[in-house]
């Protein structure tokens, strides 16, 4: 390995949706360049569909299933679930010592996956002071009470303290303020930096344009986009759009509906046949999801961190159907994002086939308020990261 390459080590624990590992490739593909290698520590048991770009490689370790906030189980090998963290605890330290990263970047979990990056972090203080530790954090965990609660238990604040070099939040301060939500001491308070909402790809006008000639759509056609990210908690957002088809002999719209590749699958297999029988082209996963959303004159979706980046990147009219259990983070995001007229949401409460085909009905026929705000949101999130890459590579020559 050329001396003068320079290492950034990315942890992803991964275990069970799409967000952390799209937001974490959508990092990598703007932090690497010419010297700089990038590896990614990550359970996604899909990681290895998505394409890298040279210079990025991972590391794949035994994917974790939640079972609930505190317990996992492995989600293939059949062995103990402390004998499969022991597994992934050991390949993620061996990594870190051999790969000797000048940068190592945690996303959400500033222990990791029960306590799994604990050692590691640790060996980088003790032995490796000069590696720049940082935790990425989207721009909101959970409700403020919550969040205090649980990171005061696992002893997250003084980790923050004493672990990590600096902490990017993946939002906008003057949104929602996690130094004043979370109580964040004083101590970590200016380590804080708020790198803006991440940018995703937008597709080329020929992309969009060949998805409508596919679904055989004509400018005048209306075309609605409803996915549901990973799709494991997303059955009955989709259920209910399908009962909304149902009760109509006909709707002025047309649908592709993406279920995410971690909907089980005798309920795929039971929505496909529906969507069949409604005229909805049905998916349970895309590479380049971006490419179809781009297509479409709504989104309807629930409120992951990464599925509103896209929304955003690609200035789409928006239904958010925000999740609430076991957090309340996808609600109070869109409530946020609400209030900037950048997207509509309809409570979780509040979901019914009517109501669904009342919001979609209005938006298709007047959005261009919302519109003009989507062409004036900042999205500067990757613009930050790149600038502060070049500063961290000249403090650490």
């Amino acid at each position: 390995m050329p001396s003068s390459s320079y290492n950034i080590l990315m942890y992803s624990h991964d275990t069970y949706g799409l967000g952390h590992i799209r937001r974490t490739m959508a990092i990598a593909r703007t932090l690497v360049g010419e010297g700089v290698n990038i590896l990614i520590l990550t359970g996604s048991p899909i990681v290895g569909r998505f394409d890298f770009p040279e210079g990025v490689d991972f590391v794949r370790i035994p994917g974790m299933i939640k079972q609930s906030n505190e317990s996992y189980v492995p989600h293939s090998i059949r062995v103990a679930p402390e004998y499969a963290m022991n597994i992934r605890q050991e390949i993620i330290t061996a990594t870190a010592k051999a790969f000797n990263p000048a940068l190592f970047i945690v996303d959400k979990a500033p222990l990791g996956l029960n306590r799994e990056i604990v050692p590691t972090l640790h060996w980088f203080r003790q032995f490796k002071p000069e590696t720049r530790v940082v935790l990425g954090l989207r721009d909101i965990m959970d409700d403020a009470a919550s969040t205090r609660k649980d990171w005061q238990r696992k002893d997250i604040y003084r980790a923050l303290d004493q672990l990590y070099s600096e902490v990017w939040v993946y939002g906008e301060q003057r949104y929602y303020d996690p130094i004043e939500e979370y109580g964040i001491p004083d101590s970590v308070a200016p380590k804080i930096k708020f790198t803006g909402y991440i940018p995703r790809q937008v597709p080329a006008r020929e992309h969009r344009e060949r998805v409508r000639r596919e679904q055989k759509l004509d400018k005048k056609d209306k075309l609605v986009v409803v996915t549901t990210g990973g799709g494991g908690d997303g059955y009955t957002l989709l259920d209910t759009y399908l009962s909304m088809l149902e009760s109509r002999d006909h709707v002025p719209f047309r649908t592709i509906m993406i279920s995410g590749p971690f909907l089980p699958r005798d309920r795929q297999d039971e929505l496909a046949e529906r969507a069949k029988r409604c005229r909805v082209r049905f998916f349970t996963f895309f590479k380049k999801v971006e490419k179809v959303m781009a297509a479409a004159d709504l989104v309807v979706s629930m409120g992951g961190y990464n599925t509103i980046c896209e929304i955003l990147s690609l200035k789409k009219v928006s239904l958010i159907i925000p999740r609430e259990t076991p957090r309340r983070e996808q609600r109070i995001r869109a409530e946020v994002l609400s209030r900037q007229g950048v997207l509509e949401f309809l409570p979780w409460s509040s979901l019914s086939p009517s109501a669904l085909l009342r919001e979609i009905d209005r938006l298709l026929h007047d959005s261009r308020e919302m519109r003009a705000r989507l062409d004036i949101f900042p999205m500067p999130g990757l613009e930050f990261m790149r600038t502060r890459l070049e500063e961290l590579r000249k403090e650490q020559k």
